[in-house]
């Protein structure tokens, strides 16, 4: 590492400078990441806890300029401070790119500030400590990145070994359920082949279980299929229709399940706006077949309603579509993961339930990528479950205007 000769002035007073523009430097890093990088100020600047950091992180650069061993260990508190942002970059959901950016932004920053202050301090110094101290003023930074980084890439090890662990369990899981439906479909498919002269009750019985495992097969093929095309579809070709006409298609297709479980699906009241009608209509199902699944067996009448409306409060204005249920509900201790990939709720209490754990995920997945949310409420009795799209086509506002 190329030293500074002892006592030098232009690395106290470059440092010094630093640390007495600090906030200066920080405001200027806020303002070139804010116009730079693709992100939401909201999630960049979430709390005061990042302007907690920064100001430290540059005091740290100016403590290894003028003394290289001053920041050498996790120990050092700009170090820890760098991990600490890693971290806090991580809970916000980060990518990889975004991160380089920021530090992108913050070299780039100290070394205009390299450049500007050069001239204007006024004591002897040679090129080699000009460089010498151009060339510490990089190491800092990219010690402090590299601490910031680590910590930051060790916590997404940590969540794509998670990823993997769940999706082995899917995997097996899946696995068993469609042998289990395939084997259920060709052993009563052998019978009605091996035993022509079985009674019209008992074939219509085995054309049933071929019927429904069948079925209930191409179901899952189909919840995969549209997991892997989320976020994928091209805009152009996408199919819009009446908010109306997706709840009824979605009711149409769950109408045998929900009379089999002797559940009620109710149409309540719908604003006349249009919607994507592939991306609506799988959300409803997903969320209309989990309200049949679960309806709660001890009641005297189960039902599930489907109700809509324009959010006036929203901007730009929001299409509001709930289900809500007088089913089972979610157990407390399992509400925070309801949304995520291959989480079953009532895998426990009921096992002769089926799914995959896919359903609610790729609600939520679909309703994000259409720029809208997802949230579930839970009642005494029931829950509701809602969806949230932004109006974006004119004839959303004109029916807000004709609702007032």
């Amino acid at each position: 590492m190329m030293e500074l000769t002892a006592d030098c002035p232009f690395a106290t007073t470059l440092a010094a400078r630093l640390r007495g523009s600090r906030d200066d430097l920080t405001q200027r890093w806020l303002s070139r990441i804010s116009d730079r990088v693709n992100i939401n100020p909201n999630r960049v600047f979430p709390t005061e806890e990042l302007l907690d950091h920064v100001p430290l992180l540059i005091d740290g650069v100016a403590d290894f300029i003028e003394n290289p061993a001053s920041v050498a260990t996790s120990e050092v508190p700009v170090i820890a401070k760098a991990m600490e942002l890693g971290e806090l970059r991580f809970t916000q959901g980060f990518d990889e790119h975004e991160l380089l950016k920021e530090y992108e932004l913050f070299g780039g920053i100290l070394y205009a500030f390299l450049s500007r202050t050069a001239d204007e301090i006024d004591v002897q110094c040679t090129r080699r400590e000009l460089l010498t101290c151009a060339h510490r003023l990089f190491h800092a930074v990219a010690l402090i990145q590299q601490a910031t980084t680590t910590q930051f890439l060790s916590r997404m090890k940590g969540r794509v070994h998670e990823q993997e662990e769940r999706l082995r369990a899917f995997n097996r899981a899946l696995t068993h359920e469609l042998r289990n439906r395939v084997g259920a479909a060709m052993g009563a498919a052998q019978m009605l082949g091996e035993f022509p002269e079985l009674e019209d009750t008992h074939r219509q019985q085995l054309f049933g279980v071929v019927y429904r495992n069948v079925e209930s097969v191409g179901g899952v093929l189909d919840n995969l299929a549209e997991l892997a095309r989320l976020g994928t579809a091209d805009t152009r070709q996408q199919r819009h229709v009446t908010l109306r006409a997706a709840v009824a298609e979605s009711a149409r297709q769950l109408r045998d399940a929900a009379r089999k479980q002797g559940v009620e699906i109710r149409i309540a009241d719908l604003p006349m706006v249009e919607v994507n009608a592939a991306a609506v209509e799988l959300c409803l199902t997903n969320l209309l077949s989990n309200s049949i699944k679960y309806s709660d067996p001890n009641k005297e009448r189960s039902w599930v309603e489907v109700r809509g409306r324009i959010a006036r409060e929203a901007e730009p204005c929001e299409v509001i579509v709930q289900v809500e249920d007088n089913g089972l509900g979610v157990p407390v201790n399992q509400r925070d993961r309801l949304f995520e990939r291959f989480f079953r709720a009532h895998e426990e209490t009921r096992p002769s339930v089926e799914g995959t754990g896919l359903g609610l995920s790729i609600v939520r997945e679909t309703v994000e990528a259409l720029g809208g949310r997802v949230w579930a409420e839970f009642l005494p009795n029931g829950s509701i479950f809602s969806i949230a799209l932004p109006c974006r086509r004119a004839e959303d506002h004109e029916a807000l205007s004709r609702s007032d």
